[in-house]
């Protein structure tokens, strides 16, 4: 698996870096089932309070390597399969998995993101992408429609007019205009360094919270005001007065750093 997505886990923090850096990071099959792999491992480390999803090398991540999957030079998979009970088929869980973990995870964007590159992005709660990096939805250059999970995460991000321009036209937008749009959160010069500083800024927080608040967040997305309000409530039931809560009241009260416990 290191191969195509390497980890590194320090202080709460786990650094994603999609390894494939000669061919821009491109997907092959097995960078697939390395970036799905890495994500399920993940979302079983409670150890882990924020992740940083970042590309070695030139790009963030190039889009699909047509060469390797459709063109005869690489392992072979239908990338539309579908198995077991998640939502998502093979192509799809390699973005949405980074969706599904309960911790935040930050992407870092530099150079392209393209087509199913760009989607991995989107999955992620935060991204910072330089102001020259160039993202895509990149699909219908390609006689195709985006199927991993934009449908999910587009049209939370900017309006529909907006998304229909970006998916028919194919065009490059920059890091800049990306923020600008709402597809991106902030640009950076490096934002790698940028990411590991907001990540550093979570970790610090109750764990329990903020697994709390991004799942208040997500499950509240398209809810109603009845079935939102009712959601507010449940989730927060799950932190109010426990330990980790009771930590964060007691630190503040006493002006020092708190120290909290990893989720079990």
């Amino acid at each position: 698996m290191e191969d195509r997505v390497r980890t590194d886990i320090q202080d709460g923090i786990a650094d994603v870096r999609l390894h494939r850096p000669d061919k821009l990071n491109a997907l092959d099959v097995p960078m697939f089932e390395a970036l799905i792999e890495t994500g399920r491992e993940l979302a079983a480390a409670n150890a882990v309070r924020a992740v940083v999803l970042s590309g070695e090398g030139r790009a963030f991540c190039a889009g699909l390597d047509f060469a390797s999957v459709m063109g005869g030079q690489g392992p072979k998979r239908d990338l539309l399969e579908r198995s077991g009970e998640s939502a998502a088929n093979f192509a799809q869980a390699a973005a949405w998995v980074w969706r599904e973990l309960p911790m935040p995870v930050i992407a870092a964007v530099h150079g392209t993101a393209y087509g199913a590159g760009l989607q991995i992005a989107l999955a992620a709660d935060i991204r910072f992408v330089t102001p020259d990096a160039k993202l895509s939805v990149r699909e219908v250059h390609w006689g195709l429609i985006p199927d991993m999970t934009l449908t999910q995460t587009l049209r939370h991000l900017v309006g529909q007019d907006v998304a229909k321009e970006l998916v028919y036209t194919a065009r490059v937008i920059s890091g800049s205009e990306a923020v600008d749009l709402g597809l991106a959160t902030h640009t950076a010069e490096d934002p790698r360094e940028a990411a590991f500083a907001l990540a550093r800024e979570i970790a610090g927080r109750s764990p329990h919270a903020v697994r709390a608040a991004k799942s208040l967040l997500d499950r509240t997305r398209d809810a109603g005001e009845a079935e939102g309000l009712l959601i507010e409530e449940e989730i927060q039931r799950t932190v109010i007065g426990k330990p980790n809560q009771l930590e964060a009241v007691r630190a503040n009260m006493e002006k020092r750093e708190p120290k909290f416990e990893d989720p079990e």
